[in-house]
C-alpha cells in the first residue's frame, strides 16, 4: 500500500514531503524530496503510507517579493488537495514568511513546523447503501441557510457531545425541525477547512462564519464529534438525503485565508505565490483584491481552475452534495478587470458532465469595479437576488415609490432573468441571510450594534432598510412588540408568496436575535447560536403554515413567467384599493403603498415534471405598507373570496367575502384570499356592516 504525493508549482526549484508521527509533534520525522517533475507538477510515490498519515510540504524557490515570489522552505505548507486537516494553524510569528516588525520584503529563517496545519491521508471508503439524492426540482425548492455549529450548539434534544457538529445536524431533533418546517435543502455556511484570523484570536474572538478557506477538499474538523470528519460529513449527507433534504455548500473560491502581502505563509503563498494569486501587474509584491479579504485567486491560471474544479467534483462525487452557493461569484468571472459572464470558469462548469447537473447559486457581486452583477449570470445559474431583498425591506418600511419595483420582485424578477432565457427559479429570494440583521432584529433596530466585534461599531452595513417600530432594541411595550410581530409576518409572508426560490435564514422562524449585531462573523458564542429555549413558537407555527400554503398552491411555484409578457397582463392583474385594475400612471405615483395582485390560476401549458397539466385556485394577495387602515374593495369574481390569512389578525381563516365587498386592511398588513376551483359550499357569510365584516 502507498500514496502518490503531488504538488503543482511552476516556479519552485525543489519540493520536500514532510511526514509527522502525530499532531503533537513539533518537527517532521521524515523529510523526502519529491523526485519527479512533469508538467510543472512535483510528485512521488511512497510505499507503506496508510490512512491517518500526517504530512506537509516545504517548497524551495526564489524569495523575491517584488517580483511576486515568496518561497521560504522554512515554512511547512498545507497541501491544497488535503482531504482532511489534523490541526489548525497556531499563531506565532514563525507562521509569517517575513520578519514581523519589518516589511514583507524581509526573510524569516525560523521554522514553523510546530505551529503549521497538517494534511491527513484519508481512506475514502464509505458505504452509501441505497441512499439516493433527492433531486428536488428548482421550482419546488425551499432553501434553509444554516451554520453547522450554530444550528445545534444550544439544542437541548441533541446529545451534548454532538452539539455543533455534522452528527448533531443529522440527529432526529435536527431532521424533525427541518421536515416539519418544510425545508427541501439546507445551505451550509462554509465547511471547508478555514483560517482563523490571528487578529481575531488575539482579541479573544474567532472567525465563526468561515469565509477564509485554506483547504478546499477538507471538511472543517471543528464541526466533527469524531476523529474522522470525512466519514461524519458523509453520514450527515446520507441521513439528510434519506429525509428528502438536499445539501448545498457555501463555497469560497474567490480568495484564501492567507490575506494580503502582510499575511501568513500557510499554503498557496509558499507553494507558488505568482501562479495561485492575482498580483498587481506592475507591482507584483501586492495583490489584486476584489473581495475585501486581501487576495484573489488567479482564475486565469489553468492549474488554479483545475484545483477549483477538482474540489467541486470531489464534493459532488465523493461527498454526495447537491449543489453550491458561490461566495462573491463575480470575482470568479474576472478574467482581467471587468466581470465577464462568459469567462473560462463558467465555460468549464457548463460543459462539465457532473457539475452542470447540480444546483449552482451565485452571490452575484464582489467589491471590485462593476462587481454588482445581479441578473447577469448565464443559464444554469441561479442568483441571490439582492434587489428582491432591498425592495421588500424598503416597501414594508414604508418608503415611497416602491410598488412598481415590488411588483417585479413578487412575480419572479422577469426584468432580471427572462432576457437570458432563465426561469423564475433563477431568483433566490431572501429578506435576510447570515450577513446582516436577523428577521427579529430587522424589525427591532434602526441601527447596527456591533460593539462586541471590537471595531468601534465601524464594521457592518450602515444602510439596512430596517425599522425598530418605535423603540430601539428590547422593550416590554406591548404595542411595539405587536407591531414587530406583524412586520415579521409581513416579511415572511411576502417571501413565501413570491415567485422564485425562497431562502429562509436559520432561526428567523424562531425569532432569533443577535442583539442588533449585523456582522456577527466573529461571534462564535450565544450571539450567533440558535437559542431553542427562547423560540417564538407562534412565529414558528405561522412559518410552517406559510410554507404549507406555498407547497399546496403550484401557482406560487410557477415554472414560467406570467405569459412572458410582463407583470401587468395575461393571467395576472393588479388592483387599486377601489377594486379597479391599476392604471399605468399609478405605477409611478410615489405615495401609493397599497396594492393587490390576483394570480388567475395556472395556464393550460403549465405542467409538472411528468407533463401532467396543473391547476390551482386563483389567489388574491393584498399588501398595505401604509401606517393606517385602508378599505380594499375585492375584485369581481365568480364566487366568494375565501380568506386564507391576515398578518394583522388571527382566527379569521376560512371566512368568506363576496366580490366587490370591502375588506378593511389594518395598517402595515398583508392578506391572502383564494377563489376556489370548486364553488364553496356551505358558505360562511359575513355580517352586513363594514366594521363587523372586517372583524372589528
Amino acid at each position: 500500500m502507498g500514496v502518490n504525493f503531488a504538488l503543482y508549482s511552476e516556479h519552485a526549484t525543489q519540493v520536500e514531503l514532510c511526514l509527522f508521527d502525530s499532531a503533537e509533534e513539533s518537527q517532521e520525522s521524515h523529510r523526502l524530496v519529491l523526485p519527479e517533475y512533469n508538467d510543472k507538477v512535483w510528485h512521488g510515490y511512497l510505499r507503506g503510507v496508510r490512512p491517518g498519515q500526517l504530512y506537509g510540504y516545504r517548497v524551495h524557490g526564489p524569495h523575491d517579493p517584488e517580483r511576486g515570489h515568496r518561497f521560504n522552505p522554512n515554512k511547512l505548507l498545507l497541501d491544497p488537495y488535503a482531504r482532511s486537516v489534523a490541526r489548525n494553524a497556531r499563531w506565532h510569528d514563525e507562521m509569517f514568511g517575513y520578519r514581523m516588525g519589518q516589511d514583507d520584503l524581509s526573510f524569516d529563517p525560523r521554522d514553523n513546523a510546530a505551529f503549521a496545519p497538517l494534511g491527513v491521508v484519508v481512506d475514502n471508503a464509505f458505504s452509501w447503501g441505497d441512499a439516493r439524492r433527492p433531486r428536488t426540482p428548482w421550482h419546488q425548492t425551499l432553501i434553509y441557510e444554516l451554520h453547522v455549529k450554530g444550528f445545534t450548539q444550544l439544542h437541548p434534544d441533541v446529545p451534548p457531545d454532538w452539539r455543533g457538529t455534522y452528527a448533531g445536524l443529522a440527529t432526529d431533533a435536527g431532521i424533525d425541525h427541518l421536515k416539519r418546517l418544510g425545508v427541501t435543502a439546507v445551505e451550509l455556511m462554509p465547511v471547508h477547512h478555514p483560517s482563523y484570523d490571528r487578529h481575531l484570536v488575539e482579541k479573544g474572538l474567532r472567525n465563526y462564519w468561515g469565509y477564509n478557506t485554506l483547504g478546499y477538499f477538507a471538511p472543517n474538523a471543528a464541526y466533527a464529534s469524531s476523529k474522522d470528519p470525512v466519514r461524519e460529513f458523509k453520514s450527515m449527507v446520507r441521513t439528510l438525503h434519506d429525509a428528502g433534504i438536499e445539501v448545498i455548500l457555501d463555497v469560497v473560491y474567490n480568495h484564501t485565508g492567507e490575506g494580503n502581502h502582510l499575511g501568513p505563509t500557510v499554503s498557496l503563498r509558499g507553494i507558488d505565490n505568482q501562479s495561485y494569486y492575482r498580483l498587481v501587474p506592475n507591482a507584483p509584491r501586492y495583490y489584486m483584491d476584489f473581495t475585501g479579504c486581501g487576495n484573489t485567486l488567479n482564475m486565469m491560471n489553468p492549474r488554479v481552475l483545475q484545483l477549483i474544479m477538482d474540489s467541486l467534483r470531489y464534493w459532488v462525487v465523493d461527498m454526495h452534495v447537491d449543489g453550491f452557493r458561490f461566495d462573491l461569484a463575480s470575482t470568479l468571472a474576472r478574467e482581467l478587470y471587468e466581470v465577464d459572464k462568459l469567462g473560462a470558469f463558467f465555460d468549464i462548469i457548463h460543459q462539465d458532465p457532473v457539475l452542470s447537473q447540480v444546483k449552482l447559486i451565485a452571490e452575484p457581486w464582489d467589491l471590485g469595479e462593476g462587481g454588482y452583477q445581479v441578473g447577469n449570470f448565464p443559464v444554469l445559474w441561479t442568483e441571490w437576488n439582492g434587489k428582491y431583498r432591498d425592495t421588500v425591506r424598503s416597501f414594508w418600511k414604508g418608503e415611497n415609490g416602491q410598488v412598481a419595483e415590488l411588483a417585479a420582485r413578487l412575480t419572479g424578477s422577469s426584468d432580471l432573468y427572462e432576457w437570458s432565457g432563465r426561469k423564475p427559479h433563477a431568483s433566490i429570494n431572501f429578506v435576510t441571510c447570515h450577513d446582516g440583521f436577523t428577521l427579529h432584529d430587522m424589525v427591532s433596530y434602526n441601527d447596527k450594534h456591533n460593539e462586541a466585534n471590537l471595531e468601534g461599531n465601524r464594521d457592518g452595513e450602515g444602510h439596512n432598510r430596517s425599522w425598530n417600530c418605535g423603540h430601539e432594541g428590547p422593550t416590554d411595550d406591548p404595542f411595539v412588540r405587536d407591531a414587530r410581530g406583524q412586520q415579521a409576518r409581513n416579511l415572511l409572508t411576502t417571501l413565501f408568496l413570491s415567485q422564485g426560490v425562497p431562502m429562509l435564514t436559520a432561526g428567523d422562524e424562531l425569532g432569533r436575535t443577535q442583539g442588533g449585531n449585523n456582522n456577527a462573523y466573529c461571534q462564535d458564542n450565544a450571539t450567533s447560536w440558535i437559542d431553542w429555549t427562547e423560540a417564538d413558537r407562534d412565529l414558528l407555527e405561522f412559518t410552517r403554515r406559510l410554507i404549507a400554503l406555498r407547497r399546496d398552491h403550484p401557482i406560487l411555484r410557477r415554472r414560467k413567467f406570467f405569459q412572458g409578457r410582463g407583470i401587468r397582463t395575461g393571467d395576472i392583474a393588479w388592483f387599486e384599493p377601489t377594486g379597479q385594475e391599476m392604471e399605468e400612471a399609478a405605477w409611478s405615483t410615489g405615495f401609493i403603498k397599497c396594492l393587490g395582485v390576483r394570480l388567475g390560476g395556472l395556464p393550460e401549458d403549465e405542467v409538472d415534471e411528468a407533463g401532467t397539466p396543473l391547476s390551482d385556485d386563483a389567489l388574491l394577495i393584498i399588501l398595505n405598507a401604509h401606517h393606517d387602515r385602508i378599505d380594499f374593495t375585492l375584485p369581481a369574481a365568480s364566487d366568494h373570496w375565501q380568506l386564507l390569512l391576515d398578518t394583522a389578525r388571527s382566527g379569521v381563516e376560512g371566512q368568506t367575502w363576496p366580490p366587490a365587498r370591502s375588506y378593511r386592511l389594518k395598517g402595515r398588513s398583508l392578506v391572502l384570499f383564494r377563489l376556489p376551483r370548486v364553488p364553496l359550499a356551505p358558505r360562511v357569510l359575513v355580517a352586513n356592516t363594514q366594521d363587523e365584516a372586517c372583524g372589528r
